[in-house]
């Protein structure tokens, strides 16, 4: 990934940030990112215990993919998926 490509988008670089502090402030990002959106982290080892979390809280709701993975720096682009616009199972906009 190009430093080009990291300005073009949010992005959270976690080793200037206390451990306690990391997962917190990227679940606010997380929590705040609009359908479609994404943003990318960079760490200083892979953040797969932050994806199992993600997964876990919101099941299907993220995507999760490894743009630079280390041995130094890891950088993971996180985004929200699209909703369907349908709560029901008819596959309508209008609901029934």
């Amino acid at each position: 990934m190009t430093t080009a490509e990291t300005e073009t988008k949010p992005f959270i670089d976690v080793r200037t940030i206390p451990p306690v502090e990391r997962h917190p402030k990227i679940f606010g990002m997380v929590n705040a990112l609009a359908e479609g959106g994404s943003f990318i982290i960079v760490n200083d080892h892979d953040p797969r215990p932050l994806h199992y979390q993600l997964e876990s809280r919101y099941p299907g709701e993220f995507t999760w993919e490894y743009l630079e993975n280390g041995p130094d720096v890891w950088r993971v682009e996180i985004g929200r998926q699209q909703a369907s616009g349908c709560d029901c199972c008819c596959g309508s906009s209008s609901g029934h």
